[in-house]
């Protein structure tokens, strides 16, 4: 990419960004109006109901450095700052991105351009409109304000993009990273969002996906594949007919990630009930909790059984996979099918890294195994641990969402590969992306001496 390129690329984001903010001048001050009228509860829980759910968007933020942690954790030192930038920037692209078109791709209200429910707009920017201030206070019976709801939506939109950068660390251009985030967490996954939480033709049919083990984890999941498999693995992963294993640099980091997500995972669970109910956002909070724990020791176990020694990656990749699972059905399983679905969530961890490194596909952080197989493994279990819900309804969701993620993130990560590259060279490998594409070092003077 020229400088000629990027100037323009610039500026025409500045554009965009300024229509955007331009067209949702004097929003705060009509929200702030209009709250009273339009909410369906009292002052006083109204403003409780807006304090949790902004509590739980900082939480869902947490988890980004969360994610920062594990990844680079998991990885090797030389990649460390390639890592770290793009965890940045992914949340800074997910929220732009979500604030110019995003969010009223998901949330079209009524604004549907496509029958049956499959693609909706309800205009440019934020609070845009007459009636936008509005908008995000009905959607959900009045329980919270528009703009709450904008920023706890929109920490979901980067989480998912965040996904793809595991399973591509190591060998990725930023520049073709960057482009796949802005395009798929802007347009890709608001659009399959709004199926079932924009109230799309999914949600019609009776789907249920609380939190995001299909319309988060999923939809990264099978981007996470495609990019995986389009990208190659890295130098040395498989090499004379064998899987070599390449050891990540920090387990310390990437074990106070686990742990970071796992803090936020409540926010992302609970806030998603939308409400300060007193009685199921503890209980939401208690199935997080409960499976993820389950899935730590079942993954523990497994491991153990396997490789003879209890190995810390699967155990850190068996609390996120527990957390993934319940993450579609933590307000409608019992205590005791929460232990389950993270306990089976623990197992299918360990054999998925196993499986996909016999198909050589090259994870370096586990994100398939976690984000992918999990959240189809979640997204199924409410249909056949839950009495409301319908396991063909659930299945129907899985397949369609596989096909539509597929599909876009094929298109995406294909083009790029055809026209910028996705790949580094293999001498920029060697070296580490970290001085190859940053000119920097997460350890000053240790990756270039051990890369001579």
């Amino acid at each position: 990419m020229n400088r000629k390129m990027l100037i323009t690329i610039l500026a025409l984001a500045a554009s965009a960004f300024y229509c955007a903010a331009y067209a949702a001048e004097g929003a705060p001050a009509e929200a702030a109006a209009a709250a009273p009228a339009a909410a369906e509860v009292s002052a006083e829980m109204f403003t409780i109901n807006n304090i949790w759910i902004l509590i739980s968007a900082f939480l869902v933020f947490a988890m980004h450095p969360g994610f920062a942690l594990l990844e680079s954790g998991l990885s090797r030192s030389k990649n460390c700052v390639n890592i770290l930038s793009k965890n940045l920037l992914t949340v800074a692209i997910g929220l732009i991105g979500y604030c110019l078109i995003g969010f009223s791709l998901m949330y079209p209200g009524d604004a549907w351009v496509l029958g049956g429910k499959l693609l909706g707009f309800s205009g440019l920017g934020i609070a845009n409109g007459a009636d936008a201030a509005t908008q995000g206070i009905t959607y959900n019976g009045g329980l919270y304000s528009y703009f709450t709801d904008f920023l706890f939506q929109g920490m979901f939109a980067a989480t998912c993009a965040t996904i793809v950068s595991g399973a591509v660390a190591g060998r990725t251009k930023l520049s073709a990273y960057l482009i796949f985030t802005a395009i798929y967490a802007t347009f890709v996954y608001t659009i399959i969002g709004s199926w079932g939480w924009g109230g799309g033709w999914l949600a019609d049919l009776g789907f249920h996906d609380l939190a995001g083990s299909t319309f988060v984890h999923s939809v990264g999941g099978w981007a996470a594949l495609v990019g995986a498999i389009a990208v190659g693995p890295r130098l040395g992963k498989f090499a004379h007919g064998k899987s070599h294993a390449i050891l990540g640099h920090n387990m310390t980091s990437a074990t106070l990630g686990v742990f970071l997500l796992w803090f936020g995972w409540f926010g992302f669970n609970g806030g998603s009930v939308f409400s300060a109910d007193p009685i199921m956002v503890p209980y939401v909070c208690t199935t997080t909790g409960l499976a993820a724990a389950a899935g730590i020791l079942a993954a523990m176990a497994t491991s153990w059984i396997t490789q003879r020694k209890p190995d810390l990656s699967m155990m850190l990749n068996g609390c996120l996979a527990g957390l993934v699972g319940i993450t579609a059905g933590a307000d409608c399983v019992s205590i005791t099918s929460s232990i389950i679905i993270g306990a089976v969530s623990g197992i299918a961890v360990v054999f998925a890294v196993y499986f996909f490194d016999r198909m050589r596909i090259d994870d370096p952080v586990g994100a398939l195994s976690v984000h992918l197989v999990c959240g189809v493994w979640g997204t199924l279990a409410v249909g056949i641990f839950s009495a409301e819900y319908s396991f063909l309804t659930q299945l129907i969701g899985v397949l369609a969402v596989a096909t539509a993620s597929l599909a876009t993130s094929s298109i995406i990560f294909l083009t790029l590969k055809h026209t910028i590259g996705l790949r580094v060279s293999d001498r920029e490998q060697e070296l580490g992306l970290d001085v190859s594409e940053h000119g920097s070092e997460a350890y000053h003077g240790f990756q270039i001496f051990n890369t001579l």
